[in-house]
């Protein structure tokens, strides 16, 4: 499950967001759809649903919106916006 990093500040309007990572002093700008998707994301979407749900909104191809999350998610990776959750196992 991905989610949004502890350290990332987010203030949104209707021309996107703004995040601020505070413990590397970095700032993006996402447009509506990646703040939509961001969106998606705090709320514990996996990426399959993400994908569906952009796909409706924006009546965009799913397999197009499917590659083109893969490669917005990688970056946010990279940014430090998200993180993978490790699943906790009972034992």
């Amino acid at each position: 499950m991905l989610t949004i990093s502890s350290t990332i500040r987010r203030t949104t309007s209707p021309d996107g967001d703004v995040l601020l990572d505070i413990e590397r002093g970095e700032m993006l700008c996402l447009n509506p759809v990646g703040s939509k998707i961001l969106e998606l994301i705090g709320r514990g979407l996996r990426e399959e649903d993400i994908a569906g749900q952009v796909s409706t909104l924006y009546g965009a191809e799913v397999g197009r919106v499917r590659a083109d999350l893969g490669e917005f998610l990688e970056t946010l990776r990279r940014h430090g916006v998200i993180v993978a959750e490790q699943a906790t196992t009972g034992a």
